[in-house]
C-alpha cells in the first residue's frame, strides 16, 4: 500500500509559478511510477505528466509541455510538479498518482493503483 499527501496548490496569477509535492508513504516508493493528473470543473480528470520509477524517464500532455516539469527525490519519497507560466486554463483539482505496474509511467488513469486526495490551483487572470 501506498498513501500519497498532495501540497502546494493555491491561488496564483496569470503568469505565476507553483510547485506541488506529493509525499508517499512506506517503504516501495521507488518501484512506482509517478504520475500527476487534473480535473477542472465539469471536465474528466486529465493527464499531465508522468515520471518512471527511477526518474529517468518523463512525460507530459502536450498542454502543459515546456511549462510544467514533474522530479522525484526517491529518497524522500516525493514526487514534484514545477509549474511555470501558469494560464487561467490551469484552474483544476491536481492528482498525483502512483503505479506500481507500469514503471515507466503512464499517460491513462486506469494504469495507476493509488491516488492522493487532491490539491487546488487556482489561476487568476
Amino acid at each position: 500500500q501506498v498513501q500519497l499527501v498532495e501540497s502546494g496548490g493555491g491561488l496564483v496569477q496569470a503568469g505565476g509559478s507553483l510547485r506541488l509535492s506529493c509525499a508517499a508513504s512506506g517503504s516501495t516508493f521507488s518501484r512506482h511510477a509517478m504520475g500527476w493528473f487534473r480535473q477542472a470543473p465539469g471536465k474528466e480528470r486529465e493527464f499531465v505528466a508522468t515520471i518512471s520509477w527511477s526518474g529517468g524517464n518523463t512525460n507530459y500532455a502536450d498542454s502543459v509541455k515546456g511549462r510544467f516539469t514533474i522530479s522525484r527525490d526517491n529518497a524522500k519519497n516525493t514526487v514534484y510538479l514545477q509549474m511555470n507560466s501558469l494560464k487561467p486554463e490551469d484552474t483544476a483539482v491536481y492528482y498525483c498518482a502512483a503505479s506500481r505496474r507500469y514503471l515507466s509511467g503512464s499517460y491513462y488513469a486506469y494504469n495507476y493503483d493509488y491516488w492522493g486526495q487532491g490539491t487546488q490551483v487556482t489561476v487568476s487572470s
